[in-house]
């Protein structure tokens, strides 16, 4: 590839790396593991960069492949994805006056969403990232009116989770 090509996509990534780490986040439980997959992710996005057209925005693109990658890879290695748990991230304040119920209701969400499986849970991610459905469709290549449909049964799959 030429250096005009490979400075665009050093440029682009440098920019966008977060959504990769949301991904890496979303599917590993440990740093090691998280690094190993941010690379793997970057490999893909490298190697499918000159085939991107620009059809869509590059975030989209992004998250597509980021996504992609992170559901491959766990799936091929057949393992069961450990997820990072909520304790490990969770930042308490401790006072007097300190009301912990939204933290519990997180706490709750994020155990819930660790049940879904892959699709879903990229599905809630998008869905969390104020993503419109018209860019979760892009981003998981499936139809408008699909993104909809699972987004509506993953709901109703959380309520049931959430409220048994």
């Amino acid at each position: 590839m030429d250096k005009e090509l490979e400075h665009s996509f050093v440029k682009l990534l440098e920019e966008h790396q977060n959504i990769v780490h949301k991904v890496c986040r979303l599917y590993t439980n440990s740093r090691d593991a998280h690094n190993d997959l941010f690379q793997e992710i970057t490999i893909q996005l490298w190697k499918a960069y000159p085939k991107f057209r620009g059809d869509a925005k590059f975030s989209t693109w992004m998250y597509r492949v980021g996504l992609n990658t992170a559901i491959t890879l766990y799936r091929k290695s057949k393992r069961r994805i450990a997820t990072q748990e909520f304790d490990a991230v969770q930042f308490k304040i401790k006072s007097e006056e300190y009301d912990d119920t939204e933290e519990q209701q997180l706490k709750l969400l994020y155990n819930a969403v660790y049940q879904l499986n892959d699709i879903e849970k990229a599905l809630v991610f998008l869905y969390l990232e104020d993503k419109n459905y018209k860019e979760i469709s892009e981003t998981l290549g499936i139809t408008e009116v699909n993104a909809r449909v699972k987004m509506n049964r993953v709901k109703t799959k959380l309520k049931t989770i959430l409220n048994p």
